[in-house]
């Protein structure tokens, strides 16, 4: 019988298995779909670390998969990921983000995991050209190379203008299902989305918290000043403050302020909490010794929680304390509002795992 000619159709009884990096992005959901189209079977992988969002955004994860019909699989590495930061080998970008090495560790991972499932090569959204540090032609076959997945990487969206990979050689994808994107414009992904159907993605987003000027300042200052090994994912000795008017959230937080290492004082309402910061004033103490962050409740009687962020900033001696806002209700986060107040960060109750991450982050 003669091969009809489709491009999808593998001459070998087995079926093809490739493992797709899914961040949750355009890029990534359309080179895992630009892969099955090229007749494989699709296992999406996200790579969890400590900047990779929030439970909220699994939940995202997980819906979109669902809706795509496709497997997903969660890695957290986040431990690895700290060592990748505390000592990157290709160094920091503009900030203290070390974009190749922590694209390698990615890479690893999903080879990783390429192993355990039997798939036979792994896939990346990555695009030519798209972001200075880790995607122009020479990263990216450093990248391969050093994961350790040398031509079993695929990256679907800008294949036609790099070399030519083992799963291309082998004849598992044809190389006329691949694309030749390039460069940062996001015309012709939009264009591909439309002709696949993917309607519900998200805009890309602003970047990495790493290349954050004040907080890659915080993050390079612990380091020097503590050192590297010292800044860890857990937080023993740092004191939190927690103002919250519900005793339910309180315990909530407090046990996970347990949990990695934290001591704690606790407040009943944001007047509580600014009487006890502005009583440690009155006293001569250093605050920022004394207390290494806020966690607040928005909802509060009385002094709110934006009233009390916009309190301590007024005050010289608490305007540099790092506030985290934590509310129980979507609706009331408003950025805006977080921003005018100065908080430094904004996060929904309540997954214990996230807030820990937040307070580790913060610190």
């Amino acid at each position: 019988m003669k091969n009809s000619g489709q491009a999808n159709v593998r001459p070998h009884a087995e079926r093809v298995k490739a493992i797709a990096a899914f961040s949750g992005g355009l890029d990534s959901l359309l080179a895992a779909e630009v892969t099955r189209r090229a007749g494989a079977d699709v296992i999406l992988l996200h790579v969890r670390h400590l900047f990779s969002g929030s439970e909220s955004k699994l939940s995202q994860l997980r819906a979109t998969a669902e809706r795509r019909s496709l497997p997903l699989r969660i890695e957290d590495v986040s431990e690895a990921h700290l060592e990748t930061i505390r000592r990157p080998k290709h160094g920091y970008g503009q900030g203290m983000n070390p974009c190749l090495d922590c694209r390698i560790l990615m890479l690893r991972v999903a080879k990783r995991v390429m192993e355990e499932e039997g798939a036979h090569f792994v896939v990346t959204g990555e695009v030519l050209g798209q972001r200075p540090k880790s995607q122009h032609y020479k990263a990216l076959l450093e990248a391969a190379e050093e994961s350790g997945l040398g031509d079993r990487l695929v990256r679907p969206l800008s294949a036609n203008l790099l070399p030519d990979t083992r799963p291309v050689k082998e004849g598992w994808i044809h190389r006329e299902s691949l694309l030749a994107i390039e460069g940062r414009s996001r015309g012709m992904q939009v264009a591909l989305a439309k002709e696949l159907g993917i309607a519900d993605y998200p805009q890309p987003a602003g970047g990495c918290l790493l290349v954050e000027k004040v907080y890659a300042a915080r993050l390079r200052d612990a380091f020097d000043h503590q050192g590297r090994d010292a800044v860890g994912l857990e937080a023993k000795g740092a004191k939190v403050l927690v103002a919250d008017d519900s005793a339910i959230a309180r315990g909530q937080t407090v046990k996970t302020l347990d949990r990695i290492g934290a001591t704690y004082a606790v407040a009943r309402d944001g007047r509580e909490a600014l009487t006890y910061l502005k009583g440690l004033v009155e006293k001569g103490v250093n605050v920022k010794e004394e207390v290494s962050m806020v966690i607040s409740d928005i909802e509060m009687p009385e002094v709110d929680g934006y009233t009390l962020c916009k309190e301590i900033r007024r005050d010289p001696a608490l305007a540099e304390l790092y506030v985290l806002l934590h509310t129980s209700l979507n609706g009331s986060i408003s950025h805006e509002q977080a921003e005018k107040a100065g908080a430094d960060a904004i996060l929904t109750k309540f997954v214990p795992s996230e807030l820990a991450k937040a307070v580790i982050a913060g610190l």
